[in-house]
């Protein structure tokens, strides 16, 4: 009898454990795509990415609350005779709102650019896929050197109000952001 109640706790436990796992991954961003291209006016960073928003989020947004995603970007060269040389870091900021009178959703960038959209899904979609945005001008690497490129996204409170910041660093909710992903880029000028 008594190690029968044991398996059950541990079948419980395992269960507890699994689900745990599973909200957690889903309360994280993913990194689906990361590359530097070349273009006309410089180097631009193509980047996606995947998650969703946990309920009190969506709930915040719903209620006019807007809420701020950051990409940062730095790029490292090796250098064998001494620490990596820091050659450039970059951070793109989004502003995910919602008017509650026009009933629409904006998704900005500090530029002045930003676009409104009918429904959550299609305001999370511009996030989670930013235009390529220039990192750097044209010559601002040297030809020919691998550069190795670290990046990240999150939810960035810094741009939030007091109040928010307060109850965000004791509410789980409101901590979303993916792990640094790292990959190599050649520098080429052409």
């Amino acid at each position: 009898m008594r190690l029968n109640k044991f398996w059950h706790f541990c079948v419980a436990l395992l269960l507890a454990l699994s689900l745990g796992n599973a909200v957690h991954a889903a309360d994280a961003i993913e990194i689906k795509e990361a590359r530097i291209e070349l273009g006309e006016d410089g180097y631009r960073l193509a980047s996606s990415f995947e998650f969703e928003l946990n309920h009190g989020l969506e709930d915040a947004v719903s209620r006019g609350v807007p809420l701020y995603f950051t990409t940062e970007v730095e790029l490292t060269r090796p250098r064998w005779y001494w620490f990596d040389e820091k050659t450039l870091r970059a951070s793109l900021t989004q502003r995910l709102s919602y008017n509650v009178l026009t009933r629409k959703y904006t998704v900005a960038i500090p530029d002045g650019m930003h676009r409104s959209v009918n429904t959550l899904d299609e305001a999370l979609f511009l996030v989670r896929r930013p235009n390529r945005w220039v990192i750097a001008g044209r010559g601002s690497f040297k030809p020919g050197e691998v550069y190795t490129v670290t990046m990240r996204m999150g939810l960035n409170l810094e741009f939030m109000s007091k109040p928010f910041q307060v109850n965000a660093i004791n509410n789980s909710d409101w901590r979303l952001s993916s792990d640094r992903k790292s990959f190599s880029f050649k520098a080429d000028d052409k």
